[in-house]
């Protein structure tokens, strides 16, 4: 029997302290290597727990031994020794052992049906097989592939971290014992697997770009993965419109990234320096939507693609053709009946029409949404009313519910604003 042995590279000298490099890592690398353990040994549990030894393998060994040049190569060696060792243990697992000795260690991710060489996509389709529902697809992707906690997941879903928790552990166990196949499913089930597929990116991204809650709105780890994955399964389905749409709205969105953000506080789409857009990700996206819509299958995350490159290619705040976007999503309310694609609506509406206009539509919302975002927007079309009082209250409001700190600064700076005005309109 073959052993597993480390990877033998010298090791780097950090520049930076090491607690800090293996966080960088375990955001970057976890999912790839969990997707590698799970094709390895077939479980799940053990490929996460083996990956978590790994990790904390590292803060023990590299403050006195070094970084490894190739630290993903290293962590990925070291938890499938892990799990090696595990395995010996359990003589039920033996035939399993045999299995995971025996792959070749110059062959780390083999090849599926279609030569498609990814782990991490591979674990994704697994995690959206349509015996799932799409929510537990999509939830059971977030926490594995990327690591995101329970409480994360259930902030984006709107549901309690409890049940949450239960939700994770009745799909691994629906997986296990349906005996779900670890791969990319062939061509002719590639459709009913497509939804789950996207709304994974699609909330990966999105937790990324904005994140739920706390001091870090933006993990660019996530937008990059997200971005990356989402190329992935162009390549694999590069008729599949939605697909492609998904790519574009994403690219489409971050582009905006540098531009954000100044000094940790959020800055409002209206008041971003453009000169700071990334024009490569606009043109990439904007033809990457022109493609998809020749296909003559509109789907929603091309519709919201169309919405992006709306704002993306106006030169000027000025120049946004809000009549547009209004119409836009108001088709994407008809795929999408959402309440915060209705709200969108309304804010558009507002652009295009007024805020009186925008407002009505907002207050039709009252009794479908929670959270800030509705009285963020009530507050933002009070004050551009000039109802300042109102529009304090509102502002208010949503800064107690705000999830984030770069949200609750600029509400706050909101608040102060609206309060300097309305003092100095005073007789």
């Amino acid at each position: 029997m073959t052993e597993v042995t480390e990877v033998p590279d010298q090791p780097e000298v950090p520049d930076v302290p090491v607690e800090a490099r293996v966080a960088d890592l375990f955001r970057a690398e976890r999912g790839r290597i969990v997707a590698t353990l799970i094709r390895l040994t077939g479980d799940w549990d053990l490929a996460e727990e083996c990956v978590q030894d790994a990790f904390a393998r590292a803060l023990e060994c590299w403050p006195r031994e070094g970084i490894p040049l190739r630290p993903g190569a290293w962590l990925t060696t070291t938890a499938r020794n892990r799990a090696l060792d595990r395995l010996r243990r359990s003589t039920v697992e033996a035939a399993k052992l045999r299995e995971v000795v025996a792959m070749p260690d110059d062959d780390p991710e083999a090849l599926d049906d279609h030569g498609f060489r990814d782990d991490l996509l591979r674990l994704i389709f697994t995690c959206c097989h349509p015996a799932l529902t799409l929510e537990a697809r999509v939830a059971l992707t977030l926490h594995t592939v990327t690591g995101l906690t329970t409480a994360e997941i259930a902030r984006a879903f709107l549901v309690p971290e409890q049940t949450m928790a239960k939700r994770l552990v009745r799909a691994r166990q629906k997986i296990r014992n349906a005996r779900i196949p670890y791969r990319v499913p062939p061509a002719h089930l590639l459709p009913e697997r497509t939804g789950g597929v996207l709304g994974v990116l699609y909330l990966l991204f999105n937790e990324g770009y904005a994140a739920g809650a706390g001091a870090e709105l933006l993990r660019r780890n996530l937008c990059l993965e997200a971005i990356r994955l989402a190329r992935t399964l162009v390549d694999l389905m590069p008729d599949e419109p939605e697909a492609v749409g998904l790519l574009a709205l994403v690219l489409l969105q971050d582009s905006r990234q540098a531009a954000r953000f100044d000094g940790g506080d959020l800055v409002p789409l209206e008041e971003q320096d453009r000169a700071r857009w990334d024009g490569e990700q606009i043109s990439e996206g904007v033809a990457l939507l022109d493609s998809a819509l020749r296909r003559g299958r509109p789907g929603p995350y091309q519709v919201q693609a169309a919405i992006a490159a709306c704002h993306a290619t106006a030169e000027r705040a000025a120049d946004t053709d809000w009549p547009q976007i209004a119409l836009l999503y108001g088709e994407l309310a008809k795929l999408v009946p959402s309440p915060v694609v209705r709200l969108n609506r309304a804010v558009a509406v507002a652009m295009a029409d007024g805020p009186l206009a925008g407002l009505a539509l907002v207050d039709g919302l009252a009794d479908e949404l929670t959270g800030h975002l509705l009285p963020a927007t009530r507050a933002d079309l009070l004050r551009r009313l000039g109802r300042n009082t109102e529009a304090i209250t509102a502002y208010e409001e949503a800064l107690a519910l705000a999830p984030t700190d770069a949200e609750r600064r600029h509400l706050a700076r909101r608040i102060t604003e609206v309060t300097a005005v309305k003092e100095s309109a005073r007789p």
